[in-house]
């Protein structure tokens, strides 16, 4: 970091500083990010005006605007810079460009500046490269990498990791692989940075046999190089994650909170509570107990776990909370069936002054329909629209089409399916389906499933669905048709799973599963519930039952 402070009064003691002097003085603060102290410096100096500043003075404080994201501090500078001619020297020239680049809106300013710079150097084409890039603009990044080749640009290493983090942000693997043939043809196959965004272009492409067999390869890593493969496997393979968690610790690395935060994720994702109760007291020894993002983490994760007393606890705890934090608390208690709890926090987080986003309300709907609060979830639909001017997406109509569905309001439903203001999709005439077969509404799920077939299905839970209803009412043309129709797309049904964490071992279910050690015992448990359901009065709907099962072959 330095030591600004005795640089300071070092500064602040001399009768005659020149503008070497106050140059080292803004670099020296725009360096350690104390963006808003170089300002002053510089705004000082053109007070006195005794000194003139000169290119290195201007992109350093054209940094120090950056730092602050104030595009109009930079406009002044940039109009200094041509006013004292400095423009054209390639280090103003290229600070300009990544003011413009980092905080405009678009792309359009930057652009302009990069089309004036006369000798583009490396650091040219790599912020330009990065602008697009961080932006989420991958096309354009890819586009401005290939543009560089096309000029005869030198290759470096950082044009190379931001043009592969393009390739990523498309989910392009076949690009991927072909800047991965570059790396090594230019041979920067040694180089960690770049061999480690190969290997999270791999990871965000879901290619995680060449990310696997990649990581293999690679001579070096660092704590970066496990960490996205540990992020990597969390999603897809939660068991492969923990387990690179724990060759990782065999190594002598030590996790830092991005770890954790994924290690956390893959314990939500499968559940095993023992392990996930093990890695919050990791992060409790190593000091992480008050990073945000990782307590957010385990209040899912303990919510995943079936332990919503405990992600509670968590929750009431934290020093400080975000939108995250309670969303995830509501979330929550919205898949343990606790609804009024989901509501009795939506206020208090309105009461404490965070605004919801749509996220959240379609946390507190979903809570509200999986608990039968329908009047709720529609007070709370019409204050998204009215009080917050949050403008309902597909996602949000779906959540209300089901919370109408599920208490069998199915033709309040269809009016507000009818009075969407963009097309209904798949998930949405889906989620009216559901309800119709829920609740015997035979003609409306037709006309449904002919919506959807419009729309071209490629849900296979739709498809079973709607071959289902075709069975029930006898049209047995139409059912071959739409199996046929799912054989083509092959797409199956995900079959049902649960799982239960029995003396610190995960034992897996499926449906209609007949292996393993312990199918023996949990038959005659099932045959005793079966007992127990039919005594209360329960009766099996049969009718679309058995179409169902060869979906799950």
């Amino acid at each position: 970091m330095g030591l600004l402070k005795e640089a300071r009064t070092l500064f602040d003691e001399m009768r005659d500083r020149d503008v070497v002097t106050w140059t080292t003085m803004i670099a020296g603060y725009a360096s350690c990010n104390h963006h808003a102290i170089a300002w002053a410096v510089f705004r000082e100096m053109m007070r006195e005006g005794k000194e003139l500043p000169n290119a290195f003075t201007l992109s350093s404080t054209l940094n120090a605007c950056k730092g602050l994201k104030s595009l109009s501090s930079g406009g002044l500078v940039h109009g200094l810079a041509i006013k004292y001619g400095v423009v054209g020297c390639v280090y103003v020239d290229n600070a300009l460009l990544e003011l413009y680049a980092t905080c405009c809106v678009s792309m359009e300013k930057a652009c302009a500046v990069f089309q004036d710079i006369r000798t583009k150097n490396a650091v040219s084409w790599t912020t330009l490269i990065a602008g697009y890039t961080h932006r989420g603009d991958g096309y354009n990044g890819i586009q401005a990498f290939r543009q560089m080749l096309s000029e005869e640009s030198d290759i470096n290493a950082f044009s190379l990791s931001i043009a592969v983090r393009a390739c990523a942000s498309i989910g392009s693997h076949t690009c991927g692989k072909q800047f991965h043939a570059m790396v090594i043809k230019h041979g920067f196959e040694s180089n960690t940075p770049v061999m480690n965004s190969i290997l999270d272009m791999y990871c965000r492409c879901s290619c995680l046999c060449e990310a696997s067999q990649l990581f293999d390869e690679m001579t070096e890593r660092d704590l970066i190089t496990w960490n996205t493969l540990i992020a990597g496997y969390e999603k897809s393979d939660s068991n492969e994650s923990l387990y690179v968690f724990s060759q990782m610790e065999c190594k002598g690395f030590s996790p830092n909170y991005f770890t954790l935060s994924s290690v956390v994720a893959a314990c939500a994702n499968l559940a095993v509570l023992s392990c996930g109760q093990q890695v919050h007291g990791t992060i409790f020894r190593r000091g992480f107990d008050e990073n945000l993002a990782l307590a957010n983490a385990l209040i899912d994760m303990y919510a995943k776990c079936g332990n919503i007393v405990d992600s509670r606890k968590i929750f009431t705890e934290m020093p400080l909370r975000n939108l995250v934090s309670w969303t995830s608390m509501m979330i929550g208690y919205g898949s343990h069936g606790y609804g009024r709890e989901a509501v009795k926090l939506f206020n208090e987080m309105v009461r404490s002054g965070v605004r919801p986003d749509w996220i959240v309300f379609m946390a507190v709907l979903g809570a509200c329909s999986h608990t039968g609060l329908v009047d709720e979830g529609l007070s709370y639909f019409k204050s998204m629209i009215g009080d917050y001017k949050i403008t309902p997406n597909q996602e949000i109509y779906g959540c209300v089409v089901d919370l109408l569905g599920r208490s069998g309001r199915v033709k309040e439903a269809y009016e507000l399916i009818e009075g969407m203001p963009f097309k209904p999709d798949e998930s949405v005439w889906g989620a009216f389906l559901g309800a119709c077969k829920a609740h015997r509404v035979p003609d409306m799920g037709k006309l449904a499933a002919r919506k959807i077939m419009d729309l071209g299905p490629k849900m296979a839970g739709t498809c079973v669905t709607i071959s289902n209803i075709y069975a029930a009412d006898g049209k047995w043309g139409e059912f071959a048709k739409m199996r046929k129709l799912m054989r083509g797309m092959g797409n199956k049904k995900e079959a049902g799973r649960s799982w239960v964490e029995v003396r610190n071992q995960v034992c897996g279910f499926v449906v209609g599963d007949k292996v393993g050690a312990h199918t023996e015992w949990v038959y005659r448990v099932t045959d005793v519930l079966v007992l127990h359901m039919k005594d209360a009065g329960y009766m099996p709907d049969l009718v679309c039952s058995t179409h169902d099962l060869e979906d799950f072959a």
